[in-house]
């Protein structure tokens, strides 16, 4: 099995689109609350794949050689999964309430590969 990162990709693009921010407050409590309900039943569904259930992301400080600095990114949150293949690790996130219920924009897989041996 391999380790694969999923980094949930969020934007003000995306909140607009969905209209998110001008739903009646009711409205938009009805569907936080159904997305939290469908991103339950996806961590119960995908628990034997799951490593790391991650979270949400908070605001970003960057650190660089010219030191440390605010910055802004489209980064919303993450979880580690376990899966034989690459195709089969983004599978996991088909239809995901991230962005089929949330106005999510989309959630990135990657493969977390081995350090190189020295």
């Amino acid at each position: 099995m391999k380790t694969f990162l999923a980094i949930y990709i969020g934007s003000a693009a995306a909140f607009e689109r969905a209209g998110w921010q001008a739903l009646p407050e009711a409205t938009r409590r009805e569907r936080e609350a159904a997305g939290v309900k469908a991103w339950e039943g996806w961590v119960k569904e995908h628990a034997a794949a799951i490593v790391e259930q991650g979270g949400p992301l908070g605001k970003t400080k960057r650190c660089g050689s010219d030191g440390v600095s605010d910055m802004s990114n489209q980064l919303a949150g993450y979880t580690v999964v376990r899966a034989e293949t690459h195709e089969a690790a983004a599978r996991l996130f088909e239809g995901h309430p991230h962005f089929s219920i949330f106005p999510g924009e989309s959630v990135e897989i990657m493969e977390v590969l081995p350090l190189p041996a020295r």
